[in-house]
Order: C-alpha cells, then structure tokens, then sequence
C-alpha cells in the first residue's frame, strides 16, 4: 500500500462567505480576493513540484462549496465537448471528495466539457445499505468496474478492492465557469492559461456522507483531492501524461483516497 506519511498530507482552510457571485470562470471577482490559494501543484508520484503552476481555492456558504484553479498553461488545448466524455485524454484539471464507502470524481477541460463518476466499494453495496435505491441499481444504471481484471494498472493493489463505478451520476446542482487566457488550440500564440470556477451545492454530499452536517459548522472536515493531468508533447511526438496533485500520493493513481488531503471549514 503506498501511503503518504501524514506530514506530506495538504490541510487547506476553507472561509465562509456572506455574498453571492455568478460561476463563470472569472477569478478577477472580488470574492475570490478572499480565499487563500492553495500551494502549488506538485508531482504526483514523487512530490516535486510541478513544471507548469497549478493553484487552487475554495469558499463556502449555506448553499455550497465552490472551487477555483487558476491554471498557467503556454499552449491552451482541448478537443471533448460532449459531457461525460473520456475528459482525461485532454490536459484537465480534476476533483475529488472522499464519503463513506464511497467517493466523487469530477473532470473538467477548458472548452468546460464536465465528467463525473459516482464510486461505490463493492463491499459496502449490499441489499439494505444506504446505498440501496434506485439511483445506485446496478441493473438499470450505466456501471463499470474499477480495480478489476480490466483495469490491470489497479487491479489487486488498491487496499479497499473493486468498486462501482455509475457512470451516469450528476452531482445535484453543480455548475462550471471556464475563462481561458489566450487562444484555444493555437499553437502559434503563447496562451498565459486558463482558469475555472465550481459550486457544489450541499445536496451531493449528503449522499457522500449522511453522518455529517451539510451546510457545516465552524471546524467540519471532509477529504478532497485536486489534480492536473497534462499531455506532454515534444519533436511532434506525445510522451507521457503528468499527474500533478495538490500533495503526492507516492504512486500514479488519483483513486487512492487514504492520500486525500484535509478541507476544514471556517466561520
């Protein structure tokens, strides 16, 4: 098992706020004036930092959680539009919360093409648990596997096993805001980069983690991980997809969720 030691695990404050403001993408708005960024983005794998900066932030108030990456990127690309779709072949940024049994995955690129996934352990989906109702039927809903024989880069070496994976999953009420700086898919042009801007109303981790209080109180935390994932390109040839994470996790794997780092909420 490949555990980050718990000095190497990110805690972020995340500050309550008293005033509403539009999801579009730009960050120049006054509110985020008031939420401290993150440190920057670093090496997935071994900790280093990251070639290309990554920051992120994040608020909150009695309807949500919002989120902002500022992302510095000299070449802005992308190619999905449609949602839902394979967001991970594109250079992205990524969210994730941790529940109980059961953890979020967001996706996003800067045409703002969203890609969600609902995980579920496999152990703790059984006939009577919380997890047994209709948006989570595993005969009617779009499912994969995750950590199984088609996934061989997990397969046996995540310590919680296989989960489910529902495909088709909205988290109630999100909205996305993309602001690029620069030319999209203009190689010619030297971008400065691109920035995004999430709310995640209450309602969506209520299903994550019914033992807590959504909105929460002064002191409340959950777990989260952000990412960067960045197709590198050199002499016309691809060579590798980078993982950036706001703190490492010692292995290339963005599920290993006992290396979330900490979100605390602050009044």
């Amino acid at each position: 098992m490949d555990r980050v030691h718990e000095d190497r695990i990110v805690h972020y404050d995340c500050r309550r706020i008293r005033e509403t403001f539009p999801i579009d993408g730009d960050l120049e708005k006054p509110v985020w004036k008031q939420a401290e960024k993150t440190c920057r983005f670093v090496d997935m794998v071994t900790g280093e930092p990251a070639p290309f900066t990554t920051r992120a932030a994040a608020l909150w108030d009695e309807k949500a959680l919002y989120v902002a990456y500022w992302i510095d990127e000299p070449d802005v690309r992308a190619s999905l539009t449609e949602r839902d779709s394979l967001i991970w072949f594109d250079n992205d940024v990524e969210l994730f919360f941790d529940g109980e049994d059961c953890y979020y995955e967001f996706e996003i690129n800067a045409f703002n093409t969203v890609y969600e996934v609902f995980f579920i352990y496999q152990d703790a989906l059984k006939k009577g648990s919380r997890f047994d109702r209709a948006g989570f039927d595993l005969y009617s809903r779009d499912v994969d596997v995750l950590c199984g024989f088609q996934d061989p880069s997990r397969f046996k070496k995540d310590p919680r096993g296989r989960r489910w994976a529902f495909m088709d999953f909205d988290f109630p009420g999100l909205k996305s805001g993309v602001k690029i700086e620069g030319k999209i898919n203009d190689p010619s042009h030297i971008d400065k980069g691109w920035t995004v801007e999430l709310a995640f109303p209450w309602e969506g981790f209520r299903i994550l983690s019914p033992a807590k209080n959504f909105p929460p109180a002064d002191g409340d935390s959950i777990r989260w991980q952000l990412f960067r994932f960045e197709n590198l390109r050199a002499n016309g040839k691809a060579l590798a997809s980078a993982g950036w994470a706001l703190n490492e996790h010692g292995v290339y794997d963005s599920h290993r969720a006992e290396n979330f780092a900490w979100l605390h909420f602050k009044d």
